[in-house]
């Protein structure tokens, strides 16, 4: 897969396939990521890319000519088709189900703006979509344009020493993940859950699904609100309800 980025900071963008999984999946081939400045395309001796904003008011605004210019120039880098994506607090917010989407098409272009933002006009004309990963606002889309290529880059085949891993990460099926464990067994902080050490791999699973319906129902309920959950899920979610239920009769008593 290809990513291409035009921002206003390329270095800042390159870090980004210099380590961990997204260097891995760059280092196998996976995924190739490259930078593109509107300044390179911007005119006279100061390389302006942005102006005061039409009718008043604080901040600037990038302009259209240098920006397109640089979408133009990432367009053409390659012949496989792009989605151009435009990293902005009025975008749909980024989700594992949009991240797998991205992770499925052949190229994507991520625009970061500055300021206050980019020529409206300019995104009406060559932005396919608008992308929020939270309700704050930052500098500049770099920030959000790492966290996409980060979920991205995880996702593409091969990336993951453990092809399992992906499939398994909180949201893949609605859900946050179960908690997790590792050496040594007891410690002064507590001991491992009997259950993991035993073995059974069917109380395993089960063990790992009823936390993840707990801990889904204890920190986001609105996740456990919109799944369709199965009869044994409601079982296994009263289970855990049930035992805190206990050890708050316990802690009572």
């Amino acid at each position: 897969m290809r990513i291409d980025v035009v921002s206003l900071f390329p270095d800042f963008i390159a870090q980004c396939a210099a380590f961990g999984v997204t260097g891995r999946a760059a280092e196998r081939g996976l995924l190739s990521l490259h930078g593109w400045n509107p300044r390179d395309h911007a005119e006279g001796n100061y390389r302006r890319v942005d102006d005061r904003t039409f009718g008043g008011g604080p901040g600037m605004v990038m302009m259209i000519d240098p920006v397109r210019a640089a979408l133009v120039a990432a367009r053409d880098a390659d012949p496989a088709p792009a989605r151009v994506v435009y990293l902005s607090p009025q975008g749909v917010p980024f989700t594992q189900a949009k991240a797998r989407e991205f992770a499925a098409q052949p190229r994507l272009i991520l625009l970061c703006g500055r300021y206050e933002g980019v020529d409206e006009r300019l995104l009406q004309a060559e932005v396919d979509e608008e992308l929020s990963i939270g309700d704050y606002v930052l500098s500049g889309g770099e920030l959000a344009a790492a966290v996409v290529i980060d979920a991205v880059a995880r996702l593409q085949d091969g990336a993951l020493n453990d092809a399992e891993s992906a499939s398994q990460d909180s949201f893949e099926d609605g859900l946050l993940d179960c908690p997790h464990y590792t050496k040594p067994v007891v410690h002064a902080l507590g001991e491992v859950p009997a259950v993991l050490l035993s073995g059974n791999h069917a109380e395993i699973a089960r063990w790992r699904r009823m936390h993840a319906l707990g801990r889904t129902w204890q920190r986001r309920p609105d996740l456990i609100d919109e799944a369709a959950l199965s009869p044994a899920d409601r079982k296994l979610l009263d289970a855990y309800r049930a035992g805190l239920a206990e050890v708050g009769d316990d802690a009572d008593g």
